[in-house]
């Protein structure tokens, strides 16, 4: 993983292949290395950092979408596009003078989500902006007016309901965290607070059948930090808060928190949970610390099974592996439930690890000589193969070095050590970025 360690001092995120594109571009009928699968429909949109001018840090950089149609086994068109929130022109800051926040204050560049007909880019500061399938931006989306809160750039589609499970957290004053849950229509039905000591930052959480999961984890708000203007985020390790899960029963959403204490730790990304016999079993990719004296990104994460035990009280925790990976993905038709595979992005390659057996398999890309990068893949199922997760494809942005472009690339999952199927061949790079999904034109 690329170490960042003095990123407040050292700005690595304008350099290299995280350095922002000038241009936004619209290409049609792209070149494609390879064969499209037919049976792929729709749009792959994926968001990242894209600073029109010196930023605070990586993950203050406006929001920019990169997005790809693919229809009819071909590659339609290629659009990027920053995403004009109300603050992109006239910047006004998060925190207004009296500590309450403007939540139509948004850089929107952390993920993009579909839900109930809606494509919303999103931020955990803000409230979440919509924007078409072709990228132009619509506006801030407050569900109607039912929430004053902002959004976890992480939201959990259930595949069974329908329902998207999100939180809002960053208010100073208490309470610092709100758990929300939207219908399958979108409407906003829960807004419950949580009893947290302190503004922490919440990155993601878990959603399993009968459960929702809150990670309560010591990375808290600073405000010596907050108020020097200086260029670093305004939350630190810190070693007296401790860390502890919060399970919520989904069907008593204004009921009993339980707390279960764990050994201290980080997760910015949750793999799956899923409930099971009394138990929960949460798969994320865990950092022993994390900024301590600064927001770097020195520290390595790897993936972490914790088991916790309804029933005793207890949470077990252990090691799946000593690859160190980000951004963990699974079929998300299996959100919830047990999956079988979670697919992660590791030095220059895609890991698939099986996390039944806890074999993996790598997907490397590029030569040895100037190996390819690739951002997170997302898994596309077949629509007439068997509806299982070695039935699809996983699709995502890949970096060249050799000739400083980007691809799509598209990997069968049935041979997911094997060649691509089809590489698109993009008229510029992508900049390294975060999180994205495939929406299907049958949605």
């Amino acid at each position: 993983m690329t170490d960042t360690s003095e990123a407040s001092t050292d700005q690595f995120f304008l350099r290299g292949n995280y350095a922002p594109v000038p241009d936004e571009l619209a290409e049609f009928d792209l070149p494609v290395e390879g064969a499209i699968p037919p049976e792929l429909d729709g749009w792959y949109l994926r968001n990242g950092p894209n600073p029109r001018q010196a930023t605070a840090h990586w993950f203050a950089g406006d929001g920019m979408i990169h997005g790809i149609r693919i229809e009819g086994g071909r590659a339609a068109w290629y659009r990027n596009r920053w995403v004009r929130t109300d603050s992109f022109e006239n910047d006004f800051p998060v925190y207004n003078a009296d500590g309450t926040r403007n939540l139509r204050s948004s850089v929107a560049n952390t993920h993009v989500v579909n839900h109930a007909g809606k494509t919303l880019a999103l931020v955990e500061s803000s409230l979440p902006y919509e924007i078409t399938n072709d990228l132009e931006t619509l506006g801030a989306y407050d569900f109607g007016g039912k929430l004053v809160d902002s959004m976890t750039a992480h939201p959990k589609i259930c595949p069974t309901t329908g329902e998207m499970h999100f939180f809002g957290y960053g208010n100073i004053f208490a309470p610092h965290v709100t758990y929300h849950r939207a219908d399958a229509d979108g409407e906003l039905t829960v807004n419950r607070p949580l009893d947290v000591p302190a503004l922490t930052m919440m990155h993601d959480f878990a959603v399993t059948a009968n459960y929702v999961v809150f990670m309560d984890l010591p990375i808290v708000f600073n405000l010596d930090i907050a108020i020097k203007a200086e260029t670093d985020m305004p939350y630190r390790w810190d070693d007296n808060y401790g860390a502890r899960f919060g399970v919520l029963r989904r069907d008593d959403p204004h009921g009993e928190v339980r707390w279960f204490d764990i050994d201290p730790c980080y997760v910015f990304h949750v793999a799956n949970a899923f409930d099971t016999a009394g138990r929960i079993e949460l798969t994320a990719v865990r950092y022993p610390e994390l900024w301590r004296d600064n927001g770097g990104f020195d520290a390595e994460g790897v993936l972490w099974r914790w088991t916790i035990d309804l029933s005793a009280g207890a949470v077990t925790e252990r090691q799946l592996d000593d690859r160190a990976v980000e951004f963990p993905r699974i079929d998300d038709r299996l959100a919830t439930l047990p999956a079988r595979y979670a697919v992660s992005v590791g030095d220059n390659r895609l890991v698939r690890h099986d996390l039944s057996t806890g074999d993996a398999v790598e997907h490397a890309f590029g030569t040895a000589e100037t190996p390819g990068v690739p951002g997170e893949a997302v898994f596309v199922p077949s629509t007439s193969g068997p509806a299982d997760e070695s039935s699809g494809w996983y699709v995502g942005y890949v970096y060249d070095p050799a000739r400083d472009g980007s691809d799509l690339v598209i990997i069968d999952a049935t041979d997911f050590t094997g060649a691509p199927v089809a590489r698109i061949k993009l008229p510029q790079r992508v900049p390294f970025g975060f999180h994205g999904n495939w929406i299907s034109a049958a949605l």
